[in-house]
């Protein structure tokens, strides 16, 4: 019979009230693992419901506590980060190595929550009326929805939960439905760290419960991942429903190559930041940009590494997994066929693989793409995958103008021995993040992390300080005490004196 995960609710695992479910695959065999229950909007506002009885004790629970919590989780998820990696490739196939790096990153916030004491702190003014301070405090929003993408299931809810936890507020999780189980060992994890029942809720589901939680009265804000269409939606839809929303949506990142780069350096980052998590990450570089003449010396030397490289059951010695579903690795192999409708030149074709792996896996090798003409799909489009395309430019002005003219703004990189050109680029590139001669710029925890123009949807970006604000509100407190000796009426508007 064949395991069916439920959801978490109230500090325990919850059937819900409706009986869909769906498949969750292992795509490295291609076959269904286990169902996942597809929670109903009855059962997303129970859940709610339930994590608003949980605030009323929580929001008010001492911040040291709060801490303690934090630090609890802290200790146990450091201790079993491989158990929790070895769940994460089973369920979405990156390979062992890559899914130990997303427990990692997602601890680097954890740890950045465990100082709220310091991060949560108003600010104070004494005397700024004779005999008067104003002071203002940091309070939570109540009850949080975080809404997370298939490919990052662990580092993606701890951008958000963590701090959210730790400023007092209550969550309603929605995991993505391709590989749930990460949000449920979270879970009991935090209730074994001493997290109160109702604090934490996870419902799995559909677009059914993501609209649920966006037209809750009782969801204070949503946080959100995934692709723009979608991130579009879930701003537009919460906000219209008076929520605090952050939608942090899709990209399409580029690589600008000078000719004064070292190519060696190139071609590595190149690989990595293309391939890795067979592509499916939102900070993944797609585009490489490079200025003449150094395109041909620079394809040679990606695709000897390419040649290298080993794609399989990520629980071997691999360097790169499946993708997560036999609908999305055949969506991404086609765009292989729409490059040389378009006329662009395919060196290496990810169709042709061996993988070291099972038959039915969901198989894609490495792709590269030269001459992809910026009209093409292939270009125009966030593919998710392993597929690496090579656009060529007269000049860093015009890399500058082809980066600043897409729609996307997430990530971006350049890779150059001029330091004049460097300091340059990260002034006048359009984009959120930026990378000199790092390809994958995701800031570290105190920073914050997030896009420009249609990568993100909101003002707020995620975790850093714009997380520890976007999960709290301010309060602003004029004070006076009076001395006994002090009184009187008077009807004129206050002034300061």
């Amino acid at each position: 019979m064949t395991e069916v995960l439920d959801h978490w609710i109230a500090g325990r695992p919850d059937a819900g009230s409706s009986d869909r479910t769906g498949p969750v695959y292992d795509p490295a065999l291609g076959e269904v693992a286990r169902e996942v229950r597809y929670g109903s909007a009855a059962d997303v506002d129970r859940a709610v419901a339930v994590a608003k009885e949980a605030f009323a004790s929580w929001g008010r629970t001492s911040i040291a506590r709060r801490q303690q919590v934090l630090f609890g989780f802290r200790e146990r998820l450091n201790a079993r980060k491989d158990e929790l990696a070895a769940i994460l490739t089973s369920e979405h196939g990156k390979v062992l190595s890559d899914a130990a790096g997303e427990v990692a990153r997602g601890l680097e916030v954890v740890e950045f929550a465990c100082a709220m004491p310091h991060l949560a702190k108003g600010a104070f003014s004494q005397n700024v009326s004779t005999d008067v301070d104003v002071y203002s405090v940091k309070e939570p929003l109540g009850v949080v929805g975080i809404i997370s993408p298939f490919n990052f299931p662990a580092m993606v809810p701890m951008w958000f939960f963590p701090i959210a936890l730790a400023t007092g507020n209550t969550v309603v999780l929605k995991p993505s439905e391709k590989d749930p189980s990460v949000a449920n060992w979270m879970a009991a994890l935090l209730k074994e760290s001493g997290l109160p029942d109702g604090v934490f809720n996870v419902v799995h589901g559909d677009k059914e419960a993501v609209d649920a939680l966006l037209v809750n009265p009782d969801v204070a804000s949503v946080s959100f991942v995934g692709s723009t269409p979608i991130a579009r939606y879930v701003y537009e839809t919460g906000t219209a429903h008076g929520k605090r929303v952050q939608a942090l949506g899709g990209a399409k990142n580029h690589m600008l190559v000078l000719p004064d780069a070292d190519l060696d350096l190139v071609a590595d980052s190149a690989v990595n930041a293309g391939f890795g998590s067979a592509g499916e990450r939102c900070m993944a570089i797609s585009v490489v940009v490079a200025v003449e003449p150094v395109a041909d010396e620079l394809i040679e030397k990606i695709r000897d590494r390419m040649g290298k490289l080993v794609t399989g059951d990520g629980r071997r010695s691999c360097d790169m997994g499946p993708l997560i579903t036999r609908e999305h690795r055949d969506k991404v192999a086609g765009y292989i066929d729409v490059a040389t409708q378009d006329g662009a030149t395919v060196v290496v074709d990810g169709r042709d693989v061996q993988p070291d792996g099972a038959a039915d896996g969901f198989w894609l090798g490495p792709t590269l793409i030269d001459k992809v003409p910026t009209s093409s799909t292939v270009y125009t489009d966030e593919i998710f995958g392993p597929v690496l395309s090579v656009v060529r430019v007269a000049s860093y002005a015009d890399g500058v103008e082809l980066i600043n003219a897409g729609p996307y703004g997430n990530g971006t990189a350049i890779f150059t021995n001029d330091g004049g050109a460097a300091r340059r680029f990260q002034r006048e590139v359009e984009v959120g993040m930026v990378g000199i001669n790092v390809p994958i710029p995701v800031p570290v925890a105190y920073h914050s992390f997030g896009g420009w123009k249609a990568s993100l949807f909101g003002d707020a970006k995620a975790y850093g300080p714009q997380g520890v604000d976007f999960f709290t509100r301010e309060k602003a407190v004029t004070s006076r005490w009076l001395d006994p000796s002090h009184g009187g009426i008077n009807l004129g508007f206050p002034q300061n004196s």
